[in-house]
Parts: structure tokens; C-alpha cells; sequence
């Protein structure tokens, strides 16, 4: 019974030290952060409101009315906040992490830290994820404009589904952040997986209007699933969501976790 108690403290206090941790390499970046509050939030708005007129409130007039909300215009602005969640925390992440490592020289101080390789993962994605979520939220506002549903974006479930979007591709950011060996390569791995998944994710289409092997593919990337997740979260009602996309994110997130804890742990720069 004192080995078991012993092993439970142990266990409890090795998951505060790791929590304390995380949020003190996060505290980090967010003091950097903080001064960027706007910038950070309208740099994702872009690309989602091109898309939202062209083929929201353009092409979309010309289409039949979906499976999934009222118009094409409401089908596509959970994809929109997706697509947008997604490009920042994956790209903002990146970015980061390059600069400390092959212009400013200053992560080696940050290897040199006493904390658990998994806490400078962790402290790193949560980075990300808040990078994410402010221009999800303006991305959000937008789409609670344009439909008038405001609840439809603000309840817990489509919060938590963005969360954990982010975290999926804030962890991969932190990853090509530190294996890249130059910002060229970062425009490869944008050009090649980033920008692809912006269109075959879900975020204008319903995947299962594809042809079998196409829909194997789209089924085979996170984005997917967070985009079907929160159309569900958004019009449908609670007995139709799909569960097992938030079961998909949060399995991609922690293996995410662990080869970046991994990677940091053999980190030589």
C-alpha cells in the first residue's frame, strides 16, 4: 500500500512539474506574442475571406443547397475556420522556432534549460495553438456575421474541436521547426502538405461525394475531421456529431507530442 501511495505522489508530482514547465517555455513565447495580438489574428483572415466571397457568396449562389446547413456560403465557414486555424498554428509555430534556430542563434539556450523534452514540445504547441485560436476567433466572427447563428460558433463542442485542430498542427510546426535546415524548406513542406490539405480537407466539399480512393485520401488527413467535426457542431444536433473525429485529433496530437519530445531530446544545435 506505501509502494503504491508512493508511486501515485510520484506520478502526480512528476505532471505538475511537467505542467509548470510547459507554461513557463509558453510564458516565453507569449510575452513576444502579446504585442502581436492584431497582427497575429487578421494575418489568418485573409485567405478565408477570398475564399468566403469567391466561392461562398459567388460560386456558391449557383448551387444546389447542401447536406449540411442552409446555403454553400454556411457549408463552408466551419471549413474557413479550420483552413484558417490550421495555416497560423502550423505556420506561426514554424516560423518561430526557425528564427530562434537559424537566425537569432538563440535556441540553443533554450535546449539548455532543465525541463523535460516533452515540456519544451508541449510549451512550444501551446504557443501555436493560442496563435491559432485568435484568428480562428476573428474568423469565427466573421461567420457568426454572415449567418447570424451565433451560437451556432461559440458552443464548447466547436471550441474544443479548433483546440485540439491546433494543436494537431502547432505540434507539426514545432516538428519541421526543428528538423528544416533552411526556410526554403519550410516552402516545400507548405507547398506539399500544407496547401494541398487546404483544399482536399473537407473545407469545401462533402468527402463522401468522392470516388473510393480519393476519399481513403481525404480520410487520411486531420483536417478532415476536424472540418466534418465542426459542420456536425455547428447545424447538426448533438445525436449526429461525429465523435470519432475528436477520438482522431486527439490520438494525432499525442503521437505529435511524443516524436517532438523525442526530437527535442536529440536536438544538436
Amino acid at each position: 500500500m506505501d509502494f503504491q501511495v508512493g508511486t501515485l505522489k510520484a506520478r502526480k508530482s512528476y505532471l505538475q512539474t511537467l505542467i509548470a514547465d510547459s507554461l513557463t517555455i509558453f510564458w516565453g513565447d507569449w510575452l513576444e506574442l502579446r504585442v502581436r495580438i492584431a497582427q497575429v489574428a487578421a494575418s489568418g483572415l485573409v485567405s478565408p475571406l477570398i475564399y468566403i466571397l469567391a466561392f461562398g457568396l459567388g460560386l456558391g449562389s449557383s448551387l444546389p443547397k447542401p447536406a449540411v446547413g442552409d446555403s454553400y456560403l454556411e457549408f463552408i465557414l466551419p471549413g474557413m475556420a479550420a483552413l484558417s486555424s490550421m495555416t497560423i498554428s502550423f505556420g506561426g509555430t514554424t516560423f518561430s522556432i526557425c528564427g530562434d534556430r537559424l537566425f537569432a542563434k538563440t535556441f540553443e539556450e533554450l535546449l539548455l534549460v532543465p525541463v523535460h523534452p516533452l515540456a519544451l514540445h508541449l510549451g512550444k504547441m501551446l504557443a501555436g495553438v493560442v496563435r491559432g485560436l485568435m484568428t480562428s476567433a476573428a474568423v469565427v466572427l466573421v461567420a457568426a456575421i454572415f449567418t447570424g447563428k451565433v451560437w451556432s460558433f461559440l458552443n464548447p463542442l466547436f471550441w474544443l474541436l479548433l483546440v485540439l485542430n491546433c494543436a494537431v498542427f502547432a505540434g507539426l510546426g514545432v516538428i519541421v521547426g526543428l528538423k528544416v535546415r533552411s526556410l526554403e524548406s519550410v516552402g516545400l513542406v507548405n507547398n506539399f502538405l500544407i496547401v494541398p490539405m487546404s483544399f482536399l480537407g473537407a473545407t469545401f466539399f462533402e468527402p463522401e461525394t468522392l470516388p473510393g480512393f480519393l476519399k481513403v485520401v481525404v480520410y487520411l488527413l486531420p483536417l478532415t475531421y476536424t472540418s466534418i467535426g465542426l459542420r456536425a457542431a455547428a447545424y447538426l444536433p448533438l445525436s449526429q456529431f461525429p465523435w470519432y473525429s475528436i477520438f482522431v485529433l486527439v490520438t494525432v496530437a499525442i503521437a505529435l507530442s511524443l516524436y517532438g519530445a523525442y526530437l527535442f531530446s536529440h536536438q544538436q544545435d
